[in-house]
């Protein structure tokens, strides 16, 4: 019987082929799933990638070096923002100046033209009475007085006339050369323009190039940099304070410096913009030359000029409304307020504040009124201009526009 095939042993040895069988197809199956798996896939999902390592915090040392990049940036820019404001002010005067050529070119032009009918007429006239010669004029007369007497008349005519042409010639002459004064002021706008344009450009590049450098620091770092800032400046302060230079200073001063005072005080907290004279924001002159056009006394728009032109004092002998400059090239100004503090527009990104007089190296100081007798804290209230002691003066004015007056 076929059934009998378990009897000579076939039927055990079958069970183990089976048995191998199912082991190798299942090692098999196992071998191409884990490898169709590894294929598949890139990393198990409970393993995450590498973080980056978290950036090192800039040192004391590297602070520093991007303080004195932010310094020297801003530096530039203080110094083409003096130069657009010259430019300004330049370009302002010869706007003004332009419009009083063509005022007066206008007058000369009327002038001219009434001159011209007057001539006119008297070619006319003239010609009407030229067609006989004087002898025949003087036979056919009935009265020959009466022929002097027009004679003497024609000659009075004539000198008349001749006048006329004179004026006539006078008037074409002045209206030419009121013409090139025009033109030459036209070339000098134009040229103020570009002065502009291009120190607007170079503020423009300084300060984003500044505002650049500190975006790239982290909010840790833009704290200590804030830090290591108002560090200097107080050290700075104090250096300057132990030195003495305040010994023997008081509060003495005159009122229209307490007026400008005044005026700077009210502008704290207001932002710096370049350019800015108020009444929202200010730049450094901005202020300072707002502050005394308050008080009665009009000083030139810069630092520059105001360092140029105003009375210089010496420190040591400083009161409180005078200005004082900073930095070797007169790129800054403040209005020092007593006690060692001044109020100032530092630079962009900051607003009109107090701050201590020696926190930056002083150039000098300058004084818009030294005319005017200092007072006490205590009296100076009695003293405001309004009964004349203190008020607009035309003459202080115009020497303070002048000149250097040291």
């Amino acid at each position: 019987m076929a059934a009998s095939g378990g009897r000579d042993g076939s039927g055990p040895r079958r069970r183990r082929l089976i048995a191998t069988a199912v082991a190798l197809v299942c090692a098999i199956t196992a071998l191409g799933t884990s490898g169709t798996a590894f294929a598949g896939t890139h990393a198990p999902s409970s393993v995450s990638a590498p973080a980056e390592p978290a950036p090192t915090p800039a040192s004391n040392a590297e602070l520093e070096t991007v303080r004195g990049q932010l310094d020297a940036l801003y530096r530039d820019a203080a110094r083409a923002t003096e130069a657009y404001n010259a430019a300004e002010e330049k370009a302002e005067n010869q706007s003004k100046k332009i419009a009083e050529i063509a005022g007066q070119i206008h007058a000369v032009q009327e002038r001219l033209d009434d001159l011209r009918r007057r001539a006119g007429a008297a070619a006319r006239a003239q010609y009407r009475g030229a067609g006989m010669p004087p002898e025949a004029k003087l036979w056919l007369s009935d009265d020959p007085e009466d022929f002097l007497d027009g004679a003497r008349r024609v000659q009075e005519g004539e000198k008349a006339a001749k006048n006329l042409l004179d004026d006539l010639t006078a008037s074409r002459t002045e209206l030419k050369e009121l013409e090139r004064t025009a033109s030459t002021r036209f070339e000098e706008l134009e040229k103020q323009r570009k002065a502009k344009d291009k120190a607007r450009e170079k503020i423009e590049k300084q300060i984003a190039e500044a505002e650049e450098l500190e975006s790239q620091l982290e909010k840790e770092e833009r704290e200590r940099l804030a830090e290591l800032e108002a560090e200097a400046a107080r050290q700075a302060q104090a250096d300057w304070v132990g030195s003495g230079i305040l010994t023997g200073l008081d509060d003495a001063t005159s009122a229209s410096a307490r007026r400008a005072i005044g005026y700077a005080t009210q502008q704290l907290g207001k932002p710096y913009v370049w350019g800015a004279e108020g009444p929202d924001s200010f730049d450094c002159s901005g202020l300072t030359s707002q502050a005394w056009a308050k008080a009665g006394y009009p000083i030139p728009r810069t630092s520059q000029e105001q360092w140029r032109r105003l009375h210089r004092v010496p420190v040591q002998q400083m009161r409180p409304g005078d200005l004082i400059i900073y930095n070797s090239d007169a790129t800054h100004v403040a209005i020092y307020v007593g006690g060692g503090q001044m109020i100032h527009a530092p630079r962009p990104g900051r607003s009109v504040t107090v701050a201590g007089a020696g926190t930056m190296p002083i150039l000098g100081v300058v004084r818009p009124d030294p005319q005017r007798p200092s007072v006490k804290a205590d009296t100076a209230g009695g003293s405001d201009g309004k009964n004349g002691t203190d008020g607009k003066n035309g003459g202080d004015v115009k020497n303070n526009k002048g000149g250097k007056t040291d």
